[in-house]
C-alpha cells in the first residue's frame, strides 16, 4: 500500500478536524436546544400548579426574592392554629408565617388543609450552579414566572418584549415567561393592573 504523501495527509487532518468542529457544534446546539425545551416544561409545570393552588384559595402565593413564598417557617403551624380558634383566615397573617420556596428543593403544597401537594419539588434552572434561576413575580392577584433562553431570537418562545423589561433570571436577562390567564408578560403587573383599571372606569363613564 502505497503510502501518504505529506500533503495527502494534511488534507485528510483537516477534513477530520472540520468534521470534528461541526459534530461538535451541532452537540452543542443539541444540548442548548434540550435545555431551553426543559425550561419551557419547567415553567408550564410551575404554572399548572399555581393555577391549581389558585383555584383552591382563590389566591396565588405572593413572590419574595424573586421566588415563591409558599414555604413554612417555624411559626407557622402556631399561626395556623390561631386562625383556626377565631374562625377566620388572615391572609396577611398567613403571608407573615411564611418563606420563600427553594427552586429544585421544596414543594408547594396546601399548608393550611394539608394533603395537596402541587408539585413535589418545584423545578430549578438546570444551570443553577452558572448563576441561571428562574424569576416569579406576584401580588396574589395575578403572577408572572419568568426563565431565561439560551438560544436567544431563534429560540422558541424567545420574547422580545420581555428581554426589554430587563428582568434578570440570575445573571442573565429573562426572555420567556408564563402567566396567570391574559395577563402580559412585557409589563409590570402594576402597570397592568392600572391600565385595567382605567379601562374599567372609561367603561363606567361611558354608561
Amino acid at each position: 500500500m502505497k503510502p501518504f504523501t505529506k500533503t495527502e495527509a494534511l488534507v485528510l487532518i483537516i477534513i477530520f478536524f472540520v468534521v470534528f468542529a461541526f459534530t461538535f457544534q451541532g452537540l452543542l446546539v443539541s444540548k442548548r436546544k434540550a435545555r431551553d425545551a426543559q425550561r419551557r416544561s419547567d415553567l408550564g409545570m410551575i404554572n399548572d400548579a399555581l393555577e391549581d393552588f389558585g383555584e383552591d384559595f382563590g389566591f396565588y402565593p405572593p413572590s419574595e426574592d424573586g421566588k415563591i413564598k409558599a414555604c413554612a417557617t417555624d411559626n407557622l403551624k402556631t399561626t395556623i392554629e390561631e386562625m383556626k380558634k377565631e374562625n377566620i383566615f388572615d391572609r396577611n397573617k398567613y403571608f407573615d408565617a411564611l418563606t420563600s420556596c427553594e427552586w429544585g428543593k421544596d414543594s408547594l403544597k396546601d399548608l393550611v388543609r394539608g394533603g395537596t401537594v402541587y408539585l413535589e419539588v418545584i423545578p430549578s434552572d438546570q444551570s443553577g450552579n452558572n448563576g441561571i434561576n428562574y424569576l416569579y413575580i406576584s401580588d396574589t392577584k395575578y403572577y408572572q414566572l419568568y426563565s431565561y433562553l439560551e438560544g436567544g431570537v431563534g429560540e422558541t418562545g424567545y420574547d422580545k418584549g420581555i428581554v426589554k423589561r430587563n428582568l434578570l433570571c440570575g445573571r442573565n436577562i429573562c426572555s420567556f415567561g408564563k402567566a396567570i390567564h391574559e395577563t402580559p408578560l412585557d409589563v409590570s403587573i402594576e402597570e397592568y393592573e392600572k391600565l385595567q383599571n382605567e379601562k374599567l372606569i372609561q367603561s363606567q363613564t361611558k354608561k
